[in-house]
């Protein structure tokens, strides 16, 4: 019952000092005798909270930025009717902001013996598991004078995986690779192919490629085309330490890099390339190895999804060890990391010649796009200021790209809305050049 339907019922009745609170009001109310025994037979016909029996149902993985249904099935056994205020309450990060009140709470009557299902959306702010906090239940007699309260704990968890935004371009890779790999021949040879077909000599090929048994069994000169070797070994290794829990632009540096890794996974693993993951700072935070292309791409989503940056500096000869571990033969070591000149220079270089001299590196680091925005400001003394800190900053990742470049290592430096598609582009001028 309505606070104004209250109020009326009070009236009629009158008053007399017999004291009773409400939680609802702002004090003690002098009510009568006969409204005390009116509520005290609204509270007697409410419906016991404790013995109603809940369950859950409903998506267990959502991806960041989509909304999920959780269902709640309220029954109630006994042998009242449950008029009742449900909180199915979760942690603050399955909301938007300003939304939990409205989609967490829920009225609902439920007849003796039947039972009701009730839907709660959530929309997550971050990725990782959301699990369900307590189920509290309000449940009113049939004056709404007074209500029982109780809890129920209903285990429930959400995964929330990376959105995955860089999908839109792998059709344009795929264009790509198609160009590259099996559907028309590559015309060289070098390492990192294999023999795909003969056909006549023309003009202008390597006169290396010539196939002189096959040649011998017919009138004209045969030749070898070679494609890009499929079967290949790429090791994606993500850095958690300190540098990448920086923001840049709406999202930490380490968000931006799994989402390049995983357009670069679906990439080559339609390429027919094996792909693992390793991601590690001072211990191993995940690791996913020898899945089918089929099933890669999602047990690196799940993988990812429940990654963090740790506050600690990487341990860059654990990671190196980690990674040779990994990758015992010949592979492509995607290295998604910073390039800050101190932990490179003090951590990475002096490691570097133990994954060159077996694997080919490639190093994708993420840039922050408001360095590039301050390099161009202009119109006051502050502005010049920040121009030229800026300037000394790029500066100092040009010089910090150049010292890999010299070990042999391909760099790859862009905006995190960049980061993907040049980390793709990076892998099929690899794969282009033979060197893969």
């Amino acid at each position: 019952m309505a606070v104004t339907g209250r109020a009326a019922l009070l009236a009629a009745l009158g008053t007399l000092p017999v004291g009773i609170w409400d939680p609802g009001w702002t004090g003690v109310l002098a009510v009568n005798a006969p409204l005390a025994v009116a509520c005290a037979c609204d509270f007697a016909l409410a419906a016991p909270v404790r013995r109603l029996r809940l369950s859950r149902s409903g998506d267990t993985s959502v991806r960041l930025g989509d909304t999920a249904d959780v269902t709640l099935t309220v029954t109630n056994p006994s042998r009242r009717p449950l008029r009742a205020r449900l909180r199915d309450a979760w942690p603050p990060s399955a909301w938007q902001p300003g939304t939990e009140t409205a989609a967490s709470r829920h009225r609902l009557t439920i007849p003796p013996g039947e039972r009701r299902r009730l839907t709660t959306r959530l929309r997550p702010t971050r990725r990782g598991d959301r699990q369900a906090d307590r189920v509290t239940i309000r449940s009113y007699g049939p004056l709404g004078l007074s209500a029982r309260q109780g809890t129920h704990r209903v285990p429930w968890t959400v995964r929330v995986l990376p959105p995955f935004t860089s999908r839109k371009h792998l059709p344009a890779k795929l264009a790509r690779l198609r160009e590259l790999d099996g559907r028309t021949s590559v015309l060289t040879r070098g390492e990192g192919t294999e023999f795909d077909s003969l056909r006549e000599y023309v003009p202008g090929d390597d006169t290396r490629s010539i196939d002189w048994r096959a040649t011998a069994r017919q009138s004209a000169v045969a030749v070898r085309t070679w494609r890009p070797e499929r079967d290949r070994h790429i090791l994606l290794v993500l850095d958690t330490g300190r540098t990448s829990a920086g923001r840049v632009g709406d999202v930490p540096r380490l968000d931006a890099a799994m989402d390049a890794a995983l357009l670069l996974a679906a990439l080559a693993s339609r390429a027919g390339d094996r792909v693992d993951l390793l991601a590690y700072d001072r211990r191993v935070r995940a690791l996913v190895q020898g899945r089918t292309a089929g099933d890669v791409l999602s047990s690196l989503v799940g993988a990812m999804a429940t990654l963090e940056p740790e506050l600690v500096e990487t341990d860059a000869r654990g990671l190196t060890a980690a990674a040779l571990r990994t990758a015992p033969r010949r592979s492509l070591i995607v290295l998604l990391t910073t390039l800050d000149a101190a932990p490179v220079e003090e951590g990475l270089l002096p490691v570097l010649p133990q994954l060159t001299k077996r694997h080919t590196v490639l190093l994708a680091s993420v840039a922050d796009p408001h360095i590039a925005q301050m390099a161009k400001a202009r119109g006051s003394t502050e502005a010049v200021y920040e121009a030229a800190a800026a300037a000394q900053a790029q500066a100092e990742r040009h010089r910090t790209a150049e010292q890999l470049r010299r070990h042999g290592v391909t760099v790859v430096d862009a905006v995190p809305d960049e980061i993907a598609p040049a980390l793709s582009d990076a892998y099929l001028a690899l794969k282009a050049a033979g060197r893969l």
